[in-house]
């Protein structure tokens, strides 16, 4: 019996050394487990926030050096020296520099405005024989390029990197057309391969202080916590993810107000009209899930876009603003031009128009939409800054923030390889906004 008490007593001590163990490995994983999901969050964060940001700036790059060639082609004195040029020269026969002289003396200047001002590396323009008329290196002009711009001359747009003389770029071909549509040159404009790194090692750069500085404050947040009131912490922790989850929600909402308002008028447009069936198909297709309806198809897309030209008009009408709507014949009014073109109306009329003319056509596979107005204009030194998200002129009274319309329109348009031009308008006075974008296959 002894013998058995005393064996049965050992099991006694083993299980509470046992507790006793477990419960100091409890207590290391509590202090352990917010270091451990700081460390982890803040690495994929920050691993998110680099790619995001590389991303972003590479966007911005082909947008910028996009829109500059673009501009620079659409330029009558551009078109009048390089036609100019094309005329004068000898059939058969590349241009040389006394050729060619006149114009460069005439784009030249022009060029150099444009690299200084908006940032690129380079701006060349070239005659139909890709023989150079503009270069920052003197030596350069005159000369053919050495990258192919066949393509270009055809007609078609280029955005891509190649090495040239200045060295590796990010570049946009644009080709130019004389008064009759022929293509007569290309512009080319262009940013160092070698300067988007830089930019992107200066954002890397401000971002890692900041998260090794939120890193190690959170981990010894984390570790003063646990020890004082480990069970509090969790509370908190879990109230605190539950708060974060909450303004993310938030902002997310926030970031899609523009659009989810735009599809809503939408929805409001084929109910009044009649169109029930298409309604639900419409909901159905930007939200699944929403309606019990599971096998409405798609909506018919006459119906669609009827209902947001209507949507648009009414929301217009509302602001005090008329609406001149006209759409060729062959233009496929799908969610995207739709989108585009309700935003750029929108923000035509929020910004005091009280005609707004939007015009949408279609050439080559390219759709461009183009609406103006009589409003006071855009700001010729905020151009470059309209189209960035969270930019506005006007306060936020409604706290859902405001500069998100445009920058629907650009982020739509780069989705399609397009882009956004930003200018005044010579019939109305006010803004004129073109975008260009690929028409859906």
């Amino acid at each position: 019996m002894c013998s058995l008490t005393l064996t049965a007593s050992r099991p006694k001590g083993d299980a509470t050394v046992t507790r006793a163990r477990l419960g100091r490995l409890r207590r290391i994983a509590v202090l352990a487990l917010p270091s451990v999901i700081v460390l982890t969050a803040t690495g994929v964060t920050t691993g998110i926030a680099v790619a995001v940001q590389e991303r972003s700036i590479r966007t911005s790059v082909v947008d910028q050096v996009s829109g500059v060639a673009s501009s620079l082609a659409d330029l009558p004195e551009v078109r009048d020296a390089v036609s100019s040029a094309v005329d004068q020269g000898a059939p058969g026969a590349l241009a040389d520099t006394d050729d060619l002289a006149s114009a460069t003396a005439a784009l030249q200047p022009i060029a150099t405005l444009v690299e200084r001002a908006s940032g690129v590396s380079y701006v060349v323009v070239t005659d139909d024989e890709g023989v150079r008329i503009t270069h920052p290196d003197p030596a350069e002009r005159g000369e053919p390029v050495e990258t192919t711009i066949a393509p270009v001359l055809g007609g078609d747009r280029f955005v891509g990197t190649e090495t040239g003389p200045s060295g590796t770029t990010l570049r946009a071909k644009v080709p130019v057309l004389d008064a009759e549509g022929e293509v007569v040159g290309v512009v080319a404009v262009g940013v160092l391969e070698s300067t988007i790194a830089a930019d992107r090692e200066r954002a890397l750069g401000t971002l890692l202080p900041w998260s090794t500085g939120a890193l190690v404050a959170a981990t010894l947040a984390s570790v003063l916590l646990s020890l004082v009131i480990a069970r509090r912490l969790r509370r908190a922790d879990a109230v605190d993810a539950e708060s974060r989850q909450v303004r993310w929600t938030t902002e997310a909402f926030r970031e899609q107000a523009h659009e989810f308002g735009t599809r809503l008028h939408v929805v409001r447009g084929l109910v009044e009209q009649g169109d029930d069936e298409d309604a639900v198909a419409y909901i159905d297709a930007v939200a699944p899930g929403l309606t019990s309806g599971g096998g409405a198809g798609s909506p018919r897309r006459g119906a669609v876009a009827t209902a947001s030209v209507a949507a648009v008009r009414a929301e217009l009408a509302a602001a005090g603003a008329a609406l001149d709507l006209r759409v060729a014949e062959d233009v496929v009014l799908d969610d995207a031009v739709l989108l585009v073109v309700a935003n750029l109306c929108r923000n035509a009329a929020e910004a005091g128009a009280t005609t707004v003319a939007c015009s949408v056509d279609t050439r080559d596979g390219r759709v461009t939409v183009t609406v103006e107005d009589d409003g006071p204009g855009i700001d010729p030194a905020d151009a470059h800054r309209v189209l960035t998200r969270g930019w506005s002129s006007k306060s936020d009274e409604t706290g859902l923030g405001r500069g998100i319309g445009l920058a629907v329109v650009r982020r739509t348009a780069t989705e399609r390889g397009g882009s956004v031009v930003v200018g005044r308008s010579a019939a109305l006075g006010g803004a004129r906004l073109d975008v260009d974008l690929a028409a859906q296959s």
